[in-house]
């Protein structure tokens, strides 16, 4: 199923094999919206490490409870040859401007997370 010109499900889908339930497939949606926003910016493929996790592989990996990867509305992504930092700073430029959706935006030495959760969070867990 394509969700936009460059995303399909099933990039978004639990690493687990657990079946999205509907309700995180309408947040999938709307990520995948955000994220072809970056992807028409960078013109560049995005590379979705991690998105929709289903409880049983959250809880499995040590995820938060209450991750946003849960309830389909976080992605953690990368960029060929663009440094996560970059890519970080690229992305809380579209924020700024109104094109992306703000929300989580998360620091890391091989991924940014970004999700849409409605409310600005920022960190940086670089090492």
């Amino acid at each position: 199923m394509r969700l936009s010109k460059n995303f399909t499900k099933r990039e978004f889908k639990s690493k687990d094999g657990h079946p999205m339930p509907n309700d995180v497939l309408s947040n999938i949606k709307e990520l995948a919206s955000n994220l072809q926003v970056l992807r028409d910016f960078l013109g560049e493929p995005i590379r979705i490490n991690s998105a929709y996790r289903s409880p049983a592989h959250n809880k499995a990996i040590g995820g938060v409870k209450n991750s946003q990867h849960v309830l389909g509305r976080a992605a953690d992504i990368k960029v060929r040859d663009i440094e996560t930092k970059d890519l970080y700073l690229i992305i809380e430029s579209l924020i700024i401007d109104g094109k992306m959706k703000d929300g989580g935006l998360g620091l890391y030495d091989t991924f940014v997370h970004y999700d849409i959760r409605g409310s600005k969070a920022r960190w940086d867990y670089r090492k």
